[in-house]
């Protein structure tokens, strides 16, 4: 099952050439001509339409905020609360 080799691409010609006859091929090859060109800008419409309908999919990256407290504090803080969470439950059942 390879490509088509010249002999047999002579011999679809002639059959071509002999049902349509020399006159009628011109019109047949016009008539697939602007046919093409119709369903290329077709297409090239419908994907355009597409392309402006979609928002882009890929967001560039968002700039990291900067927090107000540094790394270093923010442990400390969440260890004084824990150590004062005990405390309160100790003293309320009492």
């Amino acid at each position: 099952m390879g490509s088509l080799g010249p002999l047999e691409l002579l011999v679809i010609f002639l059959i071509i050439l002999l049902v349509f006859g020399a006159k009628r091929i011109p019109e047949i090859a016009r008539g697939m001509g602007k046919g093409i060109r119709e369903f290329r800008s077709a297409t090239r419409e419908i994907t355009e339409e597409l392309r402006v309908d979609d928002p882009p999919r890929i967001q560039p990256p968002r700039q990291p905020q900067q927090a107000t407290t540094s790394r270093s504090e923010a442990p400390a803080e969440s260890r004084s609360e824990s150590q004062s969470a005990p405390a309160q439950k100790q003293s309320t059942a009492e």
